[in-house]
């Protein structure tokens, strides 16, 4: 049977043929209540108001009633509108998504038609058992210097990349997008403003970088419910072809609009804030979106995952940085000086970790990390003493050294891989550390 009849035919045998039905009693603040569905609703089900299909999620069940957050709102609805429950929230990703820009609910936002995959999957799968995940895997290729060298990412890492706005950190993953070794590619971009979503996929990522991608948006103006789902779709998406044996790459940008979406939609459910405004379920919904990502069993790829997190005034203390970061595998601080003297990608290597250490690289190797690192903090420490003319020449070796050797080692850590791959960028950082590289 051709593929398309395939797609076709797997998308009628998904059609229901009886609905239960309920009808709106309540409308307030942009939730509705539901008389009729309180039996057949489980939190979290996706329902459909009116002809129109206009969706809505299930937030709250009491007897006799439910209440729904629509994903338009409030406007528009009537006392009276039949609600009918459509299921699970759920997608059915499939292998001709490569290459595409969808929404979180797997409808095409480039222009073209769209085929679903045989199985529907709910977004808000659990993750493998932790006995049966396989451990960290093999040190891989990033495109980058710095990532090759001193901040290494392996198969299955989770990474998280915190920076202000405007720092450069979009450009970053579109780099790691391009070049970072995986089969394929998912991007989340989450409450990204509307006109930046296609100067991102036809500038930033560019054609090499979408050829091998999927792309889910969900823009700055569409509901928290969309929001929040965008990264859930993702990761179910990544999910698919880590179950198909593949190494997948996860780009999500960014878990800070994801947590707030959360807020809006616990808000609106009755959940009371504590954390800075964040209600206590943040930290669950924040700690299961993470676990998800990682090894894969046995049988099944990997999926290495890069979350970025915006921390407003460089504050890593703020709930959604401090969740995060308790629970991966590294994390990557970008700094506003650092970017402001224009090094990109702008990262503060001092404040910055790979969890993937020591194991990730050889005793050698180690070694050029461990050595560039002294060199950095020993520059840091004596910059404002050096610029001020306060520092002479020979007082102390250390600082001698770090004064000839940082303009190189700057340049390095904005550098691309050069060809052959992490080997070859151990080889320039030598050579950098050496005196034997110059800018």
């Amino acid at each position: 049977m051709p593929e398309v009849f395939s797609h076709l035919t797997n998308r009628i045998h998904r059609i229901k043929h009886t609905y239960a039905i309920g009808r709106i009693a309540e409308i307030a603040s942009g939730v509705a209540v539901v008389r009729g569905l309180a039996a057949k609703a489980a939190m979290g089900d996706r329902v459909e108001i009116g002809r129109a299909g206009n969706l809505a999620e299930v937030i709250g069940i009491e007897p006799g009633s439910v209440k729904i957050l629509p994903e338009a709102g409030g406007a528009g609805l009537t006392l009276g509108s039949e609600v009918h429950i459509a299921g699970p929230m759920a997608i059915a990703p499939d292998e001709s998504w490569i290459g595409r820009v969808i929404d979180p609910m797997g409808r095409p936002l480039d222009g073209r038609p769209l085929f679903a995959g045989e199985t529907m999957r709910n977004v808000q799968a659990k993750p493998p058992t932790a006995a049966d995940r396989q451990r960290l895997g093999s040190r891989l290729s990033t495109g980058t210097a710095c990532f090759d060298t001193i901040l290494p990412i392996v198969r299955g890492q989770r990474l998280g990349l915190f920076a202000g706005s405007g720092v450069g950190k979009s450009t970053l993953l579109s780099q790691f997008a391009q070049h970072m070794a995986a089969d394929v590619v998912v991007i989340a971009l989450v409450g990204e403003r509307g006109r930046e979503l296609r100067e991102f996929v036809e500038t930033t990522l560019g054609p090499s970088g979408l050829a091998r991608s999927v792309v889910i948006a969900a823009t700055s103006d569409q509901s928290a419910l969309l929001r929040k789902q965008c990264i859930l779709s993702a990761l179910t998406v990544a999910e698919f072809f880590r179950d198909a044996g593949k190494d997948v790459l996860l780009l999500a940008d960014s878990v800070t609009r994801f947590a707030e979406a959360h807020r809006e939609v616990a808000l609106a459910a009755g959940e009371q804030p504590s954390l800075r405004g964040y209600p206590p379920s943040v930290q669950a919904a924040i700690m299961s979106m993470a676990e998800r990502a990682g090894p894969g069993t046995s049988m099944q790829g990997n999926i290495t995952a890069i979350f970025s997190v915006l921390v407003p005034g460089s504050d890593m203390d703020e709930p959604v940085a401090d969740i995060l970061r308790g629970v991966l595998d590294g994390h990557v601080v970008m700094d506003r000086k650092i970017a402001e003297r224009g090094r990109f990608p702008a990262i503060d290597l001092l404040r910055s970790v790979s969890r993937s250490l020591p194991w990730a690289a050889s005793a050698q190797e180690n070694e050029l990390i461990s050595n560039a690192r002294k060199i950095i903090s020993t520059w840091e420490s004596a910059e404002l003493m050096v610029q001020a003319g306060l520092y002479s020449a020979g007082a102390d070796p250390a600082i001698d050294k770090a004064i000839q050797r940082w303009p190189a080692l700057d340049h390095f850590i904005a550098a691309p891989a050069p060809v052959g791959g992490n080997e070859a960028s151990f080889r320039l950082l030598a050579e950098v550390l050496a005196g034997r590289q110059r800018v």
